[in-house]
């Protein structure tokens, strides 16, 4: 049975961590708030984005751009080879935030590992994800993306979507998917699986199916703009979404932790207080079992 001491030092130790946990709470907040503030601000020009994309693609002969290619390469072994872009975090005490992507993200490895027309290859964001899959994957990694999310700035998204886009231009993989957490709310993640690149070509509704469009300069200039440039916004989108997902996830985390100090506080208080009062009554027994035995000693 602990003694006093021990329980004592139980309670300080739990109550210092307490503090810490409630310290991690009030950071993830204050910057789950700056998180969100970028996340409002980007969806908008995000969504238009892909939207415009969509229909240039609808629009635009395959040849034109090489982003703009079916999503199967004409290698003549017909292999299909895909890309899985997987974006953790760099770090952990963040609940399920983490696992629930490598879960996701295994699903779809086991969904096409069995296939032997379909190669696989990794792109991986985060240390979490990183540490994973070098460890535990025999697919191949291609590129890895760490300790940049506490700086985190569109030059990031850049690198990435430029080393997605030029491994789909150069005929490397015919398929990008991304996997990430969307920001809901502060309570609330949603792991999400898209497919990035081919770009998907929307019909359109029936106001703008007959629609002409004129380009200025020229089609052929606008879309080598323009399409690298979708990729590394679609690519943004997905960290920024990632990054407030994991700040609310660790806000809720440290706030279930902070919880559970308070609740094992109180009850190793009850301890220390019932063998306190153990002691006492064993004390009070001893002086009182000495002073019967001095008094029969003394009759």
């Amino acid at each position: 049975m602990p003694t006093l001491r021990d329980i004592k030092r139980r309670i300080a130790s739990v109550k210092s961590t307490q503090q810490i946990t409630r310290a991690m709470k009030l950071v993830a907040a204050a910057k789950l708030r700056r998180a969100q503030e970028r996340v409002t601000e980007a969806r908008p020009y995000c969504r238009i984005m892909d939207e415009m994309v969509s229909d240039l693609a609808l629009r635009s002969p395959r040849e034109m751009h090489p982003l703009l290619r079916g999503p199967v390469s004409d290698g003549g072994d017909g292999t299909t080879s895909k890309l899985l872009l997987v974006i953790t975090g760099d770090r952990g005490l963040c609940g399920a935030f983490n696992s629930n992507i490598i879960r996701r993200s295994l699903d779809l490895l086991r969904a096409d590992q069995d296939n032997p027309d379909v190669s696989l290859v990794l792109i991986v964001v985060g240390r979490k994800a990183r540490d994973f899959y070098r460890r535990r994957s025999s697919v191949a990694i291609r590129s890895e993306y760490v300790n940049f999310f506490d700086k985190l700035a569109f030059s990031h998204a850049a690198q990435i979507g430029q080393d997605v886009a030029s491994a789909y231009a150069a005929n490397e993989v015919d398929q990008v998917q991304l996997v990430y957490n969307e920001f809901r709310s502060a309570a609330s993640q949603r792991v999400v699986v898209e497919t990035l690149l081919p770009i998907q070509s929307d019909a359109g509704s029936d106001e703008t199916a007959g629609v002409e469009y004129l380009f200025e300069p020229s089609p052929k200039a606008i879309l080598e703009a323009l399409l690298p440039r979708h990729v590394e916004v679609q690519v943004y989108r997905a960290l920024i979404e990632s990054l407030a997902a994991e700040y609310g996830a660790r806000m809720a985390a440290m706030d279930n932790a902070t919880k559970n100090a308070s609740e094992m506080i109180d009850l190793l208080t009850i301890q220390f207080n019932k063998a306190r009062q153990e002691r006492i009554t064993k004390e009070l027994l001893e002086i009182v079992s000495g002073a019967e035995a001095l008094r029969q000693a003394g009759n």
